[in-house]
C-alpha cells in the first residue's frame, strides 16, 4: 500500500509544470469593470449582430477595448493594444468592421475569434488578442477583467 501511495505521489509531483501559463509578456492584465449602456448613441450600434465599437475610456484595459455583438445577446471584448509588442504611440489598433489593425506592423485580428489573421511564417511566437469578459444584462454590456 505504501508503494502505491508513493508512486501516486511521485506521479502527481512529476505531472506539475512550472510553465503552464501562456501569458502575454507585453500586456499587463489590469483589473477593471465598465458598463456600456446600449441606449446611449455611442454604444447603440452594438444592438446589431456583427457591429463593433471601440471603448477608449482610460479606465478600460491598457489602451481601451473593442466590443463586438456576436449574436443572440452575446458579446466579446478584447484589449485595444496590439498584443505583439509593448504599448507605444502606434500600438492602439484601429477598427475596420469586424477586424482591427495594428498600425505598427499591419497585423490584423478578427474580433469574433481574437486570432491574428496574417501571422508571419518566421518561427517566432505571436499572440492573439487579450480577452476580456463581456456580459449582457438588461440593456447594458458589462466588460471586465
Amino acid at each position: 500500500m505504501k508503494r502505491i501511495l508513493g508512486l501516486l505521489f511521485l506521479f502527481f509531483l512529476l505531472s506539475c509544470d512550472k510553465n503552464s501559463t501562456n501569458r502575454n509578456p507585453y500586456l499587463q492584465e489590469i483589473s477593471f469593470r465598465f458598463d456600456l449602456n446600449l441606449n446611449l448613441p455611442l454604444y447603440s450600434s452594438l444592438t446589431n449582430t456583427g457591429s463593433a465599437v471601440y471603448v477608449g475610456n482610460a479606465a478600460v484595459g491598457t489602451r481601451g477595448a473593442f466590443v463586438i455583438n456576436t449574436g443572440f445577446n452575446s458579446y466579446m471584448a478584447w484589449e485595444a493594444s496590439c498584443p505583439n509588442h509593448a504599448p507605444n504611440d502606434c500600438s492602439t489598433m484601429s477598427l475596420n468592421g469586424q477586424l482591427v489593425t495594428c498600425s505598427c506592423e499591419g497585423y490584423e485580428y478578427n474580433l469574433f475569434t481574437g486570432q491574428l489573421m496574417n501571422r508571419p511564417e518566421d518561427g517566432k511566437t505571436y499572440h492573439d488578442l487579450l480577452f476580456y469578459r463581456a456580459t449582457y444584462s438588461g440593456n447594458s454590456v458589462i466588460i471586465s477583467n
